[in-house]
């Protein structure tokens, strides 16, 4: 595909890694992005002067494509990751536990501080090593298997469910049991927990992740902001995007790195295109709430949080907590002063150190759109069309990870790959 001209619609991280992988194939990028931000579902911007992310987005040690993206654009320095996986569990009658791997092989590396973790007794400890242990010897179910109906066949109580299941996958899979695939949870578990010791180390980046974007940004030759894709007009050898204001650019070939709405917009009739089943994805909300305080640190980069509305807590520096609530549907709508209050009466309740504290500043930030789930037992949308020069990119597609950071890097490469085998 010498010197081809390629169009990348969207500059997110799957946009942005297609855009990369075809510069670098010899491809001429222009990459189009409608709004003024870098980076998509995972970007910042400002508010009130200070600069936050579109929701905490963290990522594990498994996700081998999505830290080699962001060292392959100079910001690897940036990633802080957990020296070995540990996670701190707080209960709100003060009891606090500890889940952290041993020096030992997987799956072996956690059972010493499983064997004492106190959210659950013993018959619990046990319902939930049986059902880790059945991961490894399980057939990869039906797609229209969920996750809820394998908790449940699996010996799952309310109890394990509140104390583990819950807190660990409700973030992971951003969605009710009940509206995820039992193969993508399982994939989870696998990849995460069972396949080596150090995969679920934690990290996140020390930096605002429109950095990170920026960064890649720098290398293309031409990225464009504030430039919708207002339609797409195939012809002969080519495809033509139709931008504001009657511009029209010529390109060889294109890439969809949008939404699964945006794609069957731009696409009019996805089926000619071999595209199907995009009216099945459903979009699943984020929250998160930013809360500045005057008790300083409070000693832990991150902890679990049972039984509240806040599911996960993130020291990002000292004064500065976030606060993340994924599955967010019932929280979404609230207004944002009551969301606030609700954050800072959750962390003190949880965390002693906060309750003579005072809350300096707020902020709230809310994704309606932060993950899209195809409905169980519909598949993913493959990046390779049967149009020779149209490729769909974007973590919501079919890459064998569930949608994340990391899933939205292997879309991008794929979608490239896809056009630079024509």
């Amino acid at each position: 595909m010498n010197r081809k001209r390629v169009a990348v619609v969207g500059a997110g991280l799957a946009g942005l890694t297609a855009a990369l992988d075809l510069q670098e194939r010899g491809c001429e990028v222009e990459v189009f992005e409608r709004t003024r931000f870098l980076g998509g579902r995972a970007t910042s911007f400002e508010i009130d002067g200070r600069e936050i992310d579109n929701g905490q987005h963290v990522f594990l040690h498994c996700c081998e494509r999505f830290i080699g993206f962001v060292e392959r654009v100079g910001m690897g320095h940036t990633l802080r990751e957990q020296p070995r996986f540990e996670a701190l569990v707080l209960a709100r009658d003060g009891t606090a536990s500890r889940l952290r791997a041993a020096p030992l092989p997987a799956p072996f590396h956690l059972l010493a501080s499983f064997a004492s973790y106190a959210h659950l007794d013993i018959g619990g400890r046990a319902r939930v090593a049986r059902a880790l242990a059945g991961v490894a010897l399980t057939r990869k179910p039906q797609p229209s298997l969920t996750f809820d109906q394998w908790l449940d066949r699996n010996g799952q109580n309310d109890a394990t469910r509140r104390a583990f299941w819950d807190p660990f996958f409700i973030p992971a899979l951003n969605a009710s049991f009940d509206r995820v695939s039992a193969a993508d949870a399982l994939f989870v578990i696998s990849t995460a927990f069972l396949g080596s010791a150090s995969a679920a180390r934690f990290g996140f980046s020390t930096v605002p992740l429109a950095h990170v974007a920026a960064a890649a940004a720098a290398r293309l030759a031409a990225v464009h902001l504030s430039s919708a894709v207002l339609a797409l007009e195939f012809e002969a050898g080519g495809v033509v995007v139709v931008l504001a204001q009657g511009r029209r650019e010529r390109f060889d070939a294109v890439v969809l790195a949008v939404s699964p709405r945006t794609t069957a917009k731009l696409l009019e009739a996805p089926e000619r295109f071999g595209v199907h089943a995009l009216e099945t994805y459903d979009p699943y909300p984020i929250v998160d709430v930013h809360l500045w305080h005057d008790r300083g640190t409070l000693g832990f980069d991150f902890a679990a949080v049972l039984d509240s509305p806040v599911q996960w807590i993130f020291e990002k520096d000292a004064g500065y907590v976030c606060c993340s609530i994924s599955a967010a549907g019932d929280v979404l709508t609230i207004p944002t002063s009551e969301l606030e209050l609700l954050a800072w009466s959750e962390l003190q309740a949880f965390l002693p150190a906060l309750r003579e504290g005072r809350v300096l500043h707020a902020a709230a930030t809310r994704n309606p759109e932060a993950t899209f789930l195809p409905r169980p037992g519909s598949p993913r949308t493959r990046q390779r069309t049967a149009h020779p020069m149209v490729a769909i990119a974007g973590s919501w597609t079919e890459t064998g990870w569930p949608d994340t950071m990391e899933s939205a890097v292997r879309s991008g490469a794929l979608a490239a790959e896809a056009l630079a085998n024509v």
